[in-house]
């Protein structure tokens, strides 16, 4: 076995990822780092030779047929087996499957970050000129908040994701589609039709027609502490052990990295969800903060949204499987006809919520008077397992191109 030093950011299953190996075999190899929530810069990690992944050909296969059953090019998988032939295989024999993602930049490499996002959308920007990418504004740690930006259509549509800390999967999810409207747009008629853009209708024609805003991980000081937990060296070290009531585990932790719920810090009836909240200074979760848009995350969202005047928004949450649609009667008729729309393209129920305030669709709702959608993807606890990360990004898929047939 070779050693590995831990370095900054490392996770698990960022670990893993890196030598092909699964959280479950480093954990063997390393009993220790399953009693720790974190691992810790400078620790020894023992690392195994990987293996590739192998399958064994079954009665009657052949090498498209299961380069299709794994979703990889037939030439990656002769490329992975030298000398294999198109029919003529071995029943018993073994060969190797690739990775199938050789040619996708928005992958999951162990837990999806800050750093992760920044060196995609480079990547997304360089291969597809017409990707705007720039940013909002700044975190309370002075961290970019990215944006990205498809089209110059009249249409406008605004879409944000990681605005809570413990909700990280949706911005992969949320970015995935990006990349497939630009492949959309990019590839040729051929692969329009088939992996690229499976969508049906014309990228093209949307884009001519919509100006698609999305900012995908509103929170990432809150992500990068979900994720790494926090060091003694933390400006907020201390402050953030007594909001999270002596946990050193930050899993559960949903507010920016000051304590307060980006959720809940958009004037809609602000006053009336501190009330119902009940919190009084910084948390995990559900403290308002001391005045709406106190916090620069939100105030950036919010400064974008009266800038560019969308013309509908949603705000990718998890978990539930459901879309709220409406806001103290204040949203226009035509919300509730959407929500069932985008009801029907992702299996989620349309749902009429009542008892909240301060959220941004709910803002959005009340000052624009225009269509907005909180969605609460996937099922379970958050943060949601990485395993369920490809079916939720088909769902938010069929979500966003519904609205930009708008």
């Amino acid at each position: 076995m070779r050693e590995y030093i831990v370095q900054k950011g490392d996770t698990l299953h960022r670990v893993a990822s890196a030598f092909k190996l699964s959280a479950d075999t480093l954990i063997v190899d390393n009993p220790w780092a399953a009693t720790q929530p974190y691992l810790i810069s400078g620790q020894v990690l023992y690392i195994r030779p990987s293996t590739d992944r192998k399958y064994v050909i079954q009665p009657g296969e052949y090498a498209r047929q299961i380069a299709k059953q794994f979703g990889v090019e037939l030439d990656e998988l002769r490329l992975a087996n030298p000398g294999l032939a198109e029919h003529d295989f071995t029943e018993g024999k073994t060969i190797v499957i690739p990775e199938d993602h050789q040619d996708q930049i928005v992958r999951l490499r162990g837990e999806y970050g800050y750093e992760d996002l920044k060196e995609d959308l480079a990547a997304l920007a360089h291969r597809y000129p017409f990707i705007e990418v720039g940013s909002i504004g700044t975190s309370v740690m002075g961290k970019d908040i990215p944006y990205v930006r498809i089209g110059q259509g009249t249409r406008k549509i605004h879409a944000n994701a990681s605005v809570h800390a413990n909700e990280w999967l949706t911005t992969p999810c949320l970015l995935r589609f990006i990349e497939q409207y630009a492949q959309g747009i990019d590839g040729t008629e051929e692969h329009v039709g088939t992996s690229q853009w499976v969508y049906g209708g014309s990228p093209r024609d949307l884009l001519e027609h919509t100006s698609l805003w999305v900012v995908p991980m509103v929170n990432p000081d809150g992500v990068e502490l979900v994720q790494q937990g926090v060091l003694p060296t933390h400006p907020l070290y201390h402050d953030l052990e007594k909001w999270n009531e002596g946990r050193a585990d930050y899993r559960g932790w949903k507010a920016n990295v000051r304590g307060v719920d980006l959720n809940d810090q958009f004037p809609a009836y602000w006053e009336e969800e501190v009330r119902r909240r009940g919190k009084t200074g910084p948390s995990r979760r559900d403290y308002a903060g001391p005045a709406p848009l106190s916090e620069p995350e939100s105030k950036a969202l919010a400064d974008l949204t009266e800038r560019e005047q969308f013309d509908m928004v949603l705000s990718i949450h998890s978990q539930g499987q459901e879309i709220y649609w409406n806001y103290r009667d204040l949203e226009p008729k035509e919300s509730r006809d959407w929500a069932l729309r985008l009801a029907a393209a992702t299996g989620y129920r349309a749902v009429k919520l009542g008892g909240s305030d301060a959220g941004y669709k709910d803002w959005f709702i009340q000052r624009f008077g225009k269509p907005g959608f909180t969605v609460e993807v996937g099922l379970g606890v958050n943060p949601l397992p990485m395993r369920d990360y490809d079916d939720i990004a088909a769902e938010v898929g069929m979500l966003m191109a519904t609205v930009l047939s708008w």
